[in-house]
């Protein structure tokens, strides 16, 4: 793990929301588009510490987030699709970035770190992650949103083309939580890519308390995350971006410091990228993102379907980048070893 330079947190802490010294000034990018409607932006850093390079990318946004906070509460969602495979799961330093912007912007008096581990019972997994070190160092609380109550929304099935019942965390559906999604950089075994939405459609899913993926779950329990897979790559592309709409992030982190290629979204081998993306727009954190794991974004079916609708510009010269610049930073993830399996979404059904 690597160690937290609390002076450079300090020194920048003080300037608020003026992201002068790492990123550049406010003023270095515009909101706007060439005809005056409102165009997303990605700041992009990179460096050797993985927590300053979240505080980092978060600054140019210190003002926009602080207003959009407001009074709610933030939940920043980490993801664990596994509560013990450290490589597949977000660094707790990353998590530590995000609550010294969060502390420097005087928005960290409401804060929950929340999630529903696909495999175990969530609080193993903060635990195996060293999450409770920041329980000792800041006033957050963590949260388990299997134990938070939920509301059922329907998905998609591609076996039966019916629709499902799921059980979604009402943390995640309400408006009255500012959700942050803290991403890692992972090739998947269906969609392709896991990034900043994918993150939250599939920890919003709940799970009986009890369940496990193994002969010790008590008996009876069972999870709703799987049914949202819509049993191949053309439900869950299908799921991912009908859901899309209501179930996505209002703030995209995405941790690429250590990444994950192969056989993801557990089992992959690392990738040392040493980068972290950020956007107030999901989709074009998600986009860029694809482009920096050097990934054709044709191959991603989720992110088009959104792109088609409207829900976001697949168009990287309509996105304004600010730090680093994509093409310096592109690394080639390779990809999962069934990919030609997962790219039927792109076929007619027969």
């Amino acid at each position: 793990m690597n160690k937290i330079d609390r002076r450079s947190f300090l020194k920048t802490s003080v300037m608020g929301g003026v992201a002068t010294s790492f990123i550049g000034p406010l003023s270095t990018f515009s909101l706007f588009g060439k005809e005056g409607q409102l165009s997303p932006s990605v700041a992009i850093t990179t460096g050797d510490n993985r927590a300053d390079l979240a505080f980092r990318a978060l600054q140019p946004y210190s003002k926009p987030i602080k207003e959009a906070i407001g009074n709610r509460c933030v939940v920043l969602k980490p993801n664990m699709v596994s509560t013990e495979v450290p490589l597949c799961a977000t660094h707790v330093d990353t998590m530590e970035g995000i609550l010294e912007f969060l502390k420097s912007i005087k928005k960290l008096d409401n804060v929950i770190i929340a999630e529903s581990a696909a495999n175990a019972p969530t609080f193993e997994g903060f635990s195996n992650y060293g999450y409770y070190s920041l329980v000792n160092k800041y006033p957050v609380k963590m949260v388990d949103l299997d134990s938070e109550g939920s509301e059922v929304l329907y998905v998609f099935d591609e076996k039966d083309f019916k629709p499902h019942p799921v059980r979604f965390s009402k943390i995640i559906l309400s408006p009255d939580y500012y959700i942050i999604s803290v991403a890692r950089m992972k090739t998947h075994n269906l969609a392709v890519a896991t990034l900043s939405l994918k993150n939250i459609v599939f920890g919003a899913p709940v799970k009986d308390i009890g369940f496990r993926l193994n002969a010790n779950s008590k008996a009876g329990t069972k999870s709703d995350k799987p049914v949202v897979h819509g049993s191949g790559a053309r439900g869950i592309n299908y799921n991912l971006y009908s859901l899309a709409s209501r179930v996505h992030p209002d703030l995209a982190v995405i941790d690429g410091f250590e990444g994950m290629e192969g056989n993801g979204p557990r089992l992959g081998t690392p990738v040392d990228h040493r980068i972290c993306v950020v956007s107030t727009d999901w989709f074009a954190a998600d986009r860029v993102g694809v482009e920096l794991m050097g990934i054709d974004f044709g191959k991603v079916g989720y992110l088009n379907y959104c792109a088609q609708t409207g829900l976001g510009t697949a168009d990287l010269s309509k996105i304004e980048i600010v730090g680093e610049k994509i093409s310096d930073h592109i690394k080639q993830y390779k990809l999962h070893e069934n990919i030609e399996q997962q790219l039927i979404w792109m076929k007619p059904v027969s």
